[in-house]
């Protein structure tokens, strides 16, 4: 859990006397870490009743080849870099900007598997 509420700090490194405490609806989710593997997705309520789907493990990728225009279902095989975190990569995360090995080829994810429950990917030329 993590709280998302306004800092207590000021840009100078000044204190807020905050006015009241910590709220239910101030705190968001944990991290999902969508990982490689047999296909699993979980739904979640958020804040106004909407749903989302968190794809906890997924085994294959939506692809789309730039220079033909067509999309395909290819298996996920690893993922080679990350550059939100290097240590991503050695845990075979699934995250927005990733980029993966498919049977296809190198691609990089442009969905967000945490929150869109779907894997989608550009190849890289």
């Amino acid at each position: 859990m993590l709280w998302q509420g306004k800092s207590v700090r000021v840009a100078t490194g000044g204190r807020y006397r905050l006015s009241r405490g910590k709220r239910r609806s101030e705190i968001g989710s944990a991290a999902t870490d969508t990982h490689i593997g047999e296909d699993r997705r979980k739904i979640v309520r958020t804040f106004g009743g909407n749903l989302k789907v968190r794809a906890m493990r997924a085994q294959f990728a939506n692809v789309a080849d730039r220079s033909t225009g067509k999309i395909s279902k290819v298996r996920i095989e690893t993922v080679e870099e990350n550059v939100a975190n290097p240590n991503y990569v050695r845990r075979n995360l699934l995250t927005r900007g990733a980029v993966i090995r498919t049977e296809a080829g190198r691609a990089r994810i442009i969905s967000r598997p945490g929150q869109d429950g779907v894997i989608n990917a550009v190849l890289i030329p």
